[in-house]
């Protein structure tokens, strides 16, 4: 049985989360760099690629494309936490999943596809997923293995869905330049070019051996059966998360405690829901605050007792982060995140779920009503007794 794969990649990933976290970026020339002389462009808008601005050029040159060009720090700490919240998105809807970089990954959708009565279906419902739960655009591509979905997925950028099969690859694929033939290094393109190789198609047809050998060496073998469609290659499934986070950006400051606490509820109750799915329990807790004017605290701290997983737990721990670090400025920005997870053997029972919920919320009751003193305790205990608890 042929397998049917997704190439799933992030729209200019670093630039659209700027986005997300000031919203006048939007439809601007941006980039994310360094200001010195010798920083090189991470990743470019769109707006600004119009420009031919494109990563790892040189910030100079950059400039000289583009005089209004924006130049922005990158966020690494979000983008991380974006990317965690994308793969868990795909790992929704199968876990044969290889994660490629920060912001791409391949699934094997092979089983899951046959659920929908379309098969573009799922790109399409995975699609919107994403954009609507992370804000990030992303571009699928489809395949029979995964050289030609990474192909496809390149072929329509953004928000771009492309099935590219082994009859499409002479029609779609061999008309294509040199330059968009992965595998292929920008040193290697000139001396293919100097043979009259121009387009993928080119090479797929040079007749002569010993010329491409003498570029490619051990590597020619893989690179001609890719040109003609065909990768062997298997998913490697190495992908461990070290930690699961999710934060919200909001459309107007906040600056109203029982909002803030309210928003912190909720990411906690949609937090433990992605943990029980992922039978993760965790030992250490941050809660990142971003400010009207952009500037991220983060603080962290290593929970006492056992792991925890359920809403509440996790509730009450950014709540003690929370009130021991808000100065009352306006907030554009919260996010939890949990970490250092509890190995396999040491596994707590996600079953014992009511009874381990109440122990953990008595427990943490008690130590809030110790370390926030009385008000502290009445607010968190009240919102518990509200909510239904």
């Amino acid at each position: 049985m042929s397998r049917i794969y997704f190439h799933i990649d992030l729209n200019a990933f670093f630039a659209n989360a700027e986005v997300l976290l000031n919203p006048e970026l939007k439809g601007k020339p941006i980039i994310v760099a360094g200001y010195s002389r010798r920083s090189v462009v991470s990743t470019a808008s769109y707006e600004a690629r119009k420009y031919g601005i494109h990563s790892a050029m040189p910030v100079s040159e950059a400039l000289r494309l583009c005089k209004n060009l924006i130049i922005v720090e990158g966020h690494y700490h979000f983008y991380q936490e974006l990317s965690q919240k994308f793969m868990e998105i795909v790992h929704s809807y199968t876990n044969l999943v290889e994660q490629a970089s920060i912001d791409e990954c391949y699934a094997d959708v092979t089983e899951t596809i046959m659920k929908f009565k379309k098969p573009l279906d799922l790109a399409v419902q995975m699609q919107k997923q994403i954009y609507e739960e992370i804000g990030i655009p992303c571009s699928i591509g489809i395949g029979p293995n995964l050289f030609l979905a990474k192909m496809a997925s390149d072929m329509k950028k953004p928000l771009g869905i492309t099935v590219l099969r082994i009859r499409d690859v002479e029609e779609k694929m061999c008309t294509l330049p040199l330059r968009d033939l992965r595998g292929i290094g920008n040193k290697t393109v000139p001396l293919l070019e100097e043979l009259n190789i121009h387009t993928i198609g080119d090479l797929a047809r040079y007749s002569n051996r010993e010329d491409l050998e003498n570029l490619f060496g051990n590597r020619l073998d893989e690179v001609l059966q890719r040109v003609h469609g065909y990768d062997y290659r298997e998913l490697t499934m190495e992908y461990e998360q070290k930690s699961i986070g999710i934060s919200e950006t909001f459309l107007d400051d906040l600056t109203e405690y029982d909002e803030l606490r309210g928003i912190l509820r909720a990411l906690a109750k949609e937090l433990s829901r992605r943990m029980v799915n992922q039978k993760k329990a965790g030992s250490h807790i941050t809660l990142r605050i971003t400010y009207d004017d952009f500037r991220n605290i983060t603080r962290s701290k290593k929970i006492i007792g056992d792991p925890i997983f359920t809403s509440d737990a996790i509730f009450l721990e950014a709540m003690t982060l929370f009130e021991e670090n808000w100065d009352d400025e306006p907030i554009r920005l919260l996010g939890i995140t949990m970490s250092d997870f509890v190995s396999d053997d040491e596994r707590i029972n996600l079953f014992n779920y009511e009874e381990m919920n109440k122990e953990n919320t008595d427990s943490i009751l008690k130590e809030l009503n110790e370390s926030l003193g009385t008000l502290g305790f009445i607010r968190a205990s009240k919102l518990i007794d509200k909510e239904g608890k």
